[in-house]
């Protein structure tokens, strides 16, 4: 989920002063819910996809299939585009609403941004509830969709910019942390709604939505607009102003001039698109595109939004599985946690390795073990074996929620220069959800056609993306921004032959100030699903 912002350091490193005010504190709390309105959307669709009533109303084929396993293979019950649709269509009304949500970042500022996601949302919740039919479903969703494109585009640099820089990488990854905190809420409502046997069940979670929604709304209504966007626009004394009142002190000076020049030098960056298909901006682009796409082929996704689905296919039964879709919910809110206080000591290349490793092998024996016991027209998996399964997606969930979660969108945030970043990380956002949308799409067929090898297939392509971390992906903790060039790519095996070319940049800054420490008018994507 973007995120970015200019410093709130000088090019000499020293920290500007600044307070943790409460206005900061609150601001940011009320923008975060924008993630745990994503999360919650991510986490809600596969419980109640395996819910029967919800079946019985939108999907009566699937309905019937489900009832009477014995009509087709037990991997093959929940195979339904229209079904993959309901799931998949939001992620693709997020591709295209992005689109429009960095230009309305840009020109009309953060908060109205963030105030036109929640107005998506509530609009998607209500007819998501109240829906009648499967084009009433259909149509909340990519509302909903819409929502997830403003509030990823605008609420990750909200909070980047409106932060004192000590805080700031912890107040990003909040929002990363509230995606997961939705998730594991809606598992949650997932589990209670299921038990209710009047058929409003999924009607009720897919209501509750409309809960972090509001929060979102209210929240844009009473925040301040980050100076940055003040400043970008041209209101420079209501962007000092703002920044005065953030930092809790009258000494803003320093930093009021340094986002006017920060502000003034991302305007000189005419053509970054252009820019970033230059020789030496490749490596960055490569591996910004490349994480993306193994992000997604991780299967993490596959996993998270038909955990409930997934499981019940697997004979665990309907109360089973939804309660094995909480747990791996909460595996996956601590270990984010995790993350928070390793990325830095550890780095990024051990964790990424480290993952890769582990879900690998958790993806084999889950591959192995239902390969042995869940034939097509299978009873329940025993008991000791189906522990053994949740156990193990525990394990992989755990794996990729400190690694390819965060990572997989902190890297590129930190390697792109100044003046390619804005259109870096706007093609790692559409790369993303392109993805995305493209396993939620397909996977309850690939689960049929596979069956037991979809995890086989998932554990090839970690095995691939393991390699491709060690070989090209190099370390980046601890190193400055304006230092990545010599100290980073121009020391890498590879990547260094891009970097001695004499093609000139598309963009030439004036006095070569693109360098100074964290300047950027971009993203700063630190999510996942």
């Amino acid at each position: 989920m973007p995120a970015g912002g200019f410093s709130a350091k000088p090019a000499g490193g020293v920290e500007f002063e600044a307070k943790i005010t409460p206005i900061v504190i609150i601001s940011c709390i009320m923008a975060a819910t924008g993630g745990l309105m994503f999360g919650y959307d991510v986490g809600v669709s596969g419980g109640v996809t395996s819910m029967p009533d919800f079946l019985k109303k939108f999907f009566p084929t699937v309905y019937r299939k489900t009832q009477d396993p014995t009509i087709n293979s037990n991997y093959c019950k929940y195979d339904n585009q229209g079904l993959q649709l309901f799931t998949s269509s939001l992620y693709l009304a997020g591709l295209i609403a992005t689109f429009f949500a960095s230009y309305t970042t840009r020109k009309l500022g953060r908060r109205p941004t963030m105030l036109i996601a929640g107005v998506f949302f509530i609009i998607g919740v209500v007819l998501n509830s109240a829906a009648q039919d499967l084009a009433m479903l259909i149509i909340g969703r990519i509302l909903l969709g819409c929502g997830v494109g403003f509030a990823n585009q605008a609420v990750p640099l909200f909070l980047s910019e409106i932060a004192p820089t000590r805080i700031r990488g912890g107040l990003n990854i909040l929002f990363q942390l509230n995606v997961t905190i939705g998730i594991l809420f809606a598992n949650l409502v997932n589990y209670g709604t299921a038990k209710i046997k009047s058929g409003w069940g999924w009607r009720l979670s897919l209501g509750l939505a409309g809960i972090p929604a509001l929060l979102l709304t209210f929240g844009a209504l009473l925040v301040l607009e980050t100076p940055n966007s003040l400043i970008e626009r041209g209101r420079l004394e209501e962007g000092k102003s703002v920044l005065r009142k953030i930092r809790g002190t009258d000494n803003i000076e320093p930093e009021f001039l340094e986002l006017v020049e920060a502000s003034r030098i991302a305007k000189e960056v005419k053509h970054p698109f252009r820019n970033l298909v230059k020789r030496r901006n490749r490596p960055q682009l490569v591996i910004a595109v490349a994480l993306q796409i193994f992000q997604q082929l991780t299967g993490i996704n596959a996993i998270m939004f038909y955990a409930p689905v997934l499981f019940d296919t697997l004979g665990f039964g309907g109360d089973a599985s939804l309660y094995s879709a909480v747990i791996t919910g909460a595996v996956n809110v601590i270990s984010t946690v995790v993350s928070i206080y390793s990325v830095d000591k550890v780095g990024r290349r051990m964790l990424l390795l480290e993952a890769g490793i582990q879900m690998f092998v958790s993806q084999v024996i889950i591959a192995v073990i239902l390969g042995i016991k869940v034939k097509d027209h299978s009873e329940d998996l025993h008991r000791g074996f189906a522990v053994l399964v949740v156990i193990m997606v525990c394990t992989f969930v755990s794996a990729f929620a400190w690694s390819w979660g965060p990572l997989g969108w902190l890297i590129p945030s930190e390697t792109f220069p100044l003046e390619t970043r804005s259109a870096g990380q706007s093609v790692t956002v559409c790369v993303n959800l392109l993805f995305t949308f493209a396993i939620a799409q397909a996977f309850l067929s690939m689960l049929c056609h596979f069956k037991y090898g979809i995890f086989l297939f998932f554990s090839g392509w970690v095995f691939i993306m393991s390699f491709f971390v060690f070989f090209l992906v190099p370390e980046t903790k601890n190193i400055p921004i304006e230092e990545m060039t010599e100290r980073v790519w121009k020391q890498h095996w590879l990547w260094k032959r891009f970097m001695d070319d004499n093609e000139e940049r598309a963009i030439e800054i004036n006095g070569q100030k693109s360098q100074k420490n964290g300047h950027t008018n971009g993203f700063d994507p630190v999510t996942q699903l």
